[in-house]
This record gives structure tokens, C-alpha cells and sequence, in this order.
């Protein structure tokens, strides 16, 4: 196996992974795998609120992660980067309460 391949996807991963490194961000990104929000929806959301909101969607859509669409005066938000879709899904298997059956 080509060590430098291996180096620089590593450096990859970790590039990628740190954006996940913020609980306000990575409750946002958990909502919006879930669908697309407004931003008065993600305020609503419980967890996190006004300046932190709009400063962490922020950072998400620097990062590519997230994307907007605008209908008149509302943005709306979803998932950018189907990688982020597949890594919360990890997450969620590991991290999250999982329902009694």
C-alpha cells in the first residue's frame, strides 16, 4: 500500500472529521439530515438558539456542508455533502438512544 496515498487520505479524513468537532454544529447537521429546515424552524429546534444559530450555519455552509435555497423573505437549509449524510448515520448507530421494540 502507497504510504503517501495513505498520509494524504488520512489528512482528508481528518480535515472532514474536524468539522464535526462542535456539538452546536453537529445537532444542527443531525436535524437537518432529517430534511430541509427554515431558519425560524432550526430556532424553534430545542438545543440551540439565536446568535449561536446563525453563527454555526454559518460556519456549515463556509464548510460546504450544508446548503440554502431562499422562497421570497425564508432561506432554508439541507445537507450539501452526501458524505455527511453517511458519516451521521454512523454516529447515530453508535451515539444515539435507540428505541425499545
Amino acid at each position: 500500500m502507497n504510504i503517501e496515498a495513505m498520509k494524504e487520505g488520512a489528512l482528508e479524513a481528518t480535515n472532514f472529521l474536524k468539522r464535526f468537532g462542535n456539538e452546536d454544529r453537529l445537532l444542527l447537521l443531525c436535524h437537518l439530515s432529517q430534511g430541509e429546515y427554515s431558519v425560524s424552524e432550526l430556532d424553534e429546534l430545542p438545543g440551540i438558539h439565536q446568535p449561536t444559530l446563525s453563527q454555526q450555519l454559518g460556519v456549515l455552509r463556509n464548510d460546504s456542508l450544508v446548503k440554502t435555497r431562499r422562497d421570497g423573505k425564508w432561506i432554508y437549509y439541507s445537507i450539501e455533502d452526501p458524505n455527511v449524510l453517511v458519516l451521521l448515520q454512523c454516529i447515530y448507530k453508535m451515539f444515539c438512544p435507540q428505541e425499545k421494540r
